[in-house]
Formats: C-alpha cells, structure tokens, sequence
C-alpha cells in the first residue's frame, strides 16, 4: 500500500490536475491523504466531485 499525503489551501487551480496524475498512478489499495487548511475557494468541492475512496479528505 502507498500513502501520498498531501497539504492544501486555496488550491484550486491545481489540485484537480494534481490528483489526477497521483490517482493514474496509484493501485485501488492504495490512498491519497489531504490535509486542507481551511480553504474558502473551490478546493474541497474539487476534492470532492472525485468521488474516488482513494481519497482521504481531512479538513483543518
């Protein structure tokens, strides 16, 4: 299994090309761990129209 834990704040211009390259390379048992530090743009709603349970979303 491998972990890529990531850390977020106002991201939003590029974490949805950022996770799409980490989820291409990542096997089903595998995960990505966001931390987001309070966001106020569209960060987390990007996040989470990927709707992918690799995806571990932790808001801050």
């Amino acid at each position: 299994m491998i972990s890529v834990c990531m850390a977020t704040y106002n991201g939003s211009s590029f974490i949805k090309a950022q996770l799409e390259s980490i989820l291409f390379q990542l096997n089903t048992n595998d995960e990505v761990v966001i931390s987001d530090d309070g966001s106020s743009d569209d960060t987390l709603s990007i996040i989470e129209a990927f709707n992918d349970p690799r995806i571990r979303l932790i808001e801050g």
